[in-house]
């Protein structure tokens, strides 16, 4: 059973357990105040934001994108520069083909020795993470234990609940 439902679940005793006219349908409907309340917040948190502009939502990427462009070719246009000057300092002609494995090796070094770490150390974290290391249970844990405590104060059996939630799932 998911945290949200149990959490929504604890939410509704603990409000019908300090007002108990709260819990009951109203106006003849069979949904309680509260759980219209939960659906319309989620609809409305859904749909009333309204979309940024392109410029706005992916400025960081258009940023690290113009400045990995910008970089990129400051490297061409010096590496450029230097392969011609040392074909002219031997009295060779300037090849492209000899150029490119030049310009290349750099950029690919670099990338791997920058690049790589980093997208290890944010995808391995994404994955540990999310495959439950000890770092992602460390948060539900404690997160489950405050929602204990609460039932407990209010006079809720957590067991109970637990029960009960798996049962009418």
């Amino acid at each position: 059973m998911p945290l949200t439902v149990a959490l929504i679940m604890a939410m509704q005793r603990v409000l019908a357990s300090t007002h108990p006219g709260m819990h009951e349908p109203h106006r003849g409907t069979k949904r309680s105040p509260i759980r219209r309340m939960l659906r319309k917040e989620v609809i409305v948190s859904r749909n009333d934001v309204p979309r940024p502009r392109f410029t706005t939502a992916y400025s960081f990427a258009i940023v690290t994108a113009v400045l990995f462009v910008l970089s990129w070719g400051g490297q061409f246009i010096f590496q450029l520069m230097e392969v011609r000057q040392d074909a002219s300092e031997h009295q060779q002609t300037f090849s492209w083909a000899d150029f490119w494995p030049q310009f290349l090796s750099p950029t690919l070094e670099n990338w791997q020795s920058e690049f790589l770490q980093l997208i290890w150390q944010a995808a391995g974290l994404a994955f540990l993470l999310f495959w439950g290391s000890s770092q992602s249970r460390e948060s539900d844990d404690r997160v489950e234990a405050k929602v204990d405590a609460l039932l407990a104060e209010r006079g809720i059996d957590p067991a109970t609940l637990n029960r009960e939630v798996n049962a009418s799932a």
